[in-house]
């Protein structure tokens, strides 16, 4: 076989396979995180009060346990990345007759910021509803023991740093205990036992502990 022959079955293998010298230049590059857990901290503290402020007659709030763990595990995470939780317990009394109007409301106040709903659960008892913030925050109301509701944010993987307790300041005063902390406030509102819908311009005039 003549040298030139060689030289081009030798290029046709290399073309069908796919491998040659130049087989990873195209590999996609990992972006670097576009801030850092502490930073991914603070917006997910700004989601959730965005949320609660589109919540009329307002709802009585304490923060709940805020955890953070390694992206490790995850194999399409840069290296030294985390996420963050950050978590609201709602000390309002919602009946279960209310809870559809306000889970409603969540719902509704998320899809006109350009969240991406992602799943609803229609569970009697324990409904929730989770969705995504265009930057990929993963956000989260639900349902738990006692009618409780909760409010969650979950971050993408940033760069790993120290990360402190949330600035925001709950609207009613702190409790001795261990979390959950369950309701206790009642409001002529929410805690009402019959079906209704909340006007946004008229807050509950007798929210009482």
């Amino acid at each position: 076989m003549r040298p030139h022959h060689r030289i081009a079955i030798a290029l046709l293998l290399t073309a069908a396979t796919g491998c040659g010298l130049t087989s990873h230049s195209h590999s996609p590059e990992r972006k670097p995180p576009a801030m850092n857990m502490q930073q991914g901290a603070d917006r997910a503290d700004v989601i959730l009060g965005q949320t609660l402020s589109a919540i009329k007659p307002e709802l009585r709030w304490l923060h709940g346990p805020s955890t953070d763990a390694s992206c490790g595990d995850d194999p399409n995470a840069p290296e030294g990345t985390g996420t963050v939780d950050r978590r609201i317990q709602i000390q309002t009394i919602v009946s279960e007759a209310r809870r559809g109007s306000l889970l409603g409301i969540v719902e509704r106040d998320w899809r006109a910021r350009g969240y991406r709903i992602t799943n609803v659960n229609s569970n009697k008892r324990f409904p929730s509803v989770v969705a995504f913030t265009p930057d990929n925050f993963s956000v989260e109301v639900s349902v738990g023991g006692e009618g409780q509701f909760f409010f969650s944010v979950t971050t993408p993987c940033f760069t790993r740093t120290a990360v402190a307790a949330p600035a925001t300041r709950p609207n009613t005063a702190e409790r001795e205990g261990q979390y959950p902390l369950r309701p206790h406030i009642h409001d002529d509102f929410w805690s009402a036992p019959t079906p209704g819908g909340p006007s946004p311009q008229q807050p509950s005039p007798n929210a009482s502990r």
